[in-house]
C-alpha cells in the first residue's frame, strides 16, 4: 500500500470545499503517505501548516480548470502560489491555442508559469479528452520544450480522464524529458495500477484513500 500511496496526489478541487475538508484531505495524506496534497491556491496556506513539513508536497493548480486566462495572470498565479509554500504547480495549457495548432503559443505561455515557479515543478495538464493523437503528442512537445517536469493527462473537470491509451502515448512522447501524471477519473486501485503500468509516474486522485485500502 505505501509503495503505491507515495505515487497518488491526494486532491481536493471542489469549488464547494471549505477548510474542514482541507485539513482532512492533510491528515490522509500524512497517514497514507501519498506524494502530495493538490488543492486550489487559496488553501495553499492551510496545506503547507497541516503538512508541516513532514514529507508530502504541497500542490496547487494554475488557470485552472479552462487554461485559456492570460499569461500574465496564469503566471502571476504561479508566482503568487510559489510565494505562499507551493511545492509543485499544476497548470492547464491554453486548449484554444492547441487547438488551433500554435504549439509556439503553447509552449510559450507554459513557458512563463515555468519562469515564475522559479524551479518548483510545473505539470502541465493537457486535457487530452478535448485532443486527438496528434494534438495530444505536439502538446506534449510542447510542454517538454516549455521545461515542466510532468504532462498530466487530464483536470478531471473536463471532456473525459485519464486513459491507459492517453498515458501511453504521453509515455512514448517525453520518455526520460518528463514525468507522466494520470488524473481523472482514477477511483479504484485497478485503475491506478493500470496507469502506473502503462507509463505514469504519478496518479491524482480524489479517491485516493479507498485506492491504497482504506476506507472511503
Amino acid at each position: 500500500m505505501r509503495d503505491l500511496a507515495a505515487t497518488i496526489d491526494h486532491t481536493l478541487l471542489r469549488p464547494d470545499a471549505v477548510r474542514a475538508d482541507v485539513l482532512r484531505l492533510c491528515a490522509e495524506t500524512v497517514r497514507y503517505g501519498f506524494a502530495g496534497a493538490c488543492v486550489a491556491g487559496s488553501w495553499i496556506p492551510e496545506v503547507v501548516r497541516a503538512l508541516g513539513g513532514r514529507g508530502p508536497k504541497s500542490i496547487a493548480v494554475a488557470g485552472f480548470p479552462l487554461g485559456s486566462g492570460s499569461t500574465v495572470a496564469k503566471a502571476y498565479e504561479a508566482e503568487t502560489l510559489v510565494g505562499i509554500g507551493a511545492d509543485e504547480i499544476d497548470a492547464v495549457i491554453h486548449l484554444g491555442l492547441a487547438k488551433a495548432g500554435q504549439w509556439g503559443d503553447v509552449q510559450a505561455d507554459l513557458g512563463a508559469v515555468v519562469d515564475a515557479a522559479a524551479g518548483r515543478p510545473v505539470k502541465a495538464i493537457l486535457e487530452t479528452g478535448l485532443l486527438t493523437e496528434d494534438e495530444i503528442v505536439r502538446a506534449a512537445e510542447a510542454a517538454v520544450a516549455a521545461g515542466v517536469a510532468f504532462v498530466k493527462t487530464s483536470t478531471g473537470f473536463g471532456h473525459g480522464g485519464a486513459t491507459v491509451e492517453a498515458v501511453r502515448l504521453l509515455r512514448r512522447t517525453v520518455g526520460d524529458r518528463a514525468r507522466v501524471k494520470a488524473a481523472g477519473g482514477i477511483r479504484t486501485r485497478e485503475q491506478a495500477l493500470a496507469m502506473l503500468e502503462a507509463g505514469a509516474d504519478r496518479i491524482g486522485a480524489s479517491a485516493s484513500v479507498a485506492i491504497v485500502g482504506g476506507v472511503s
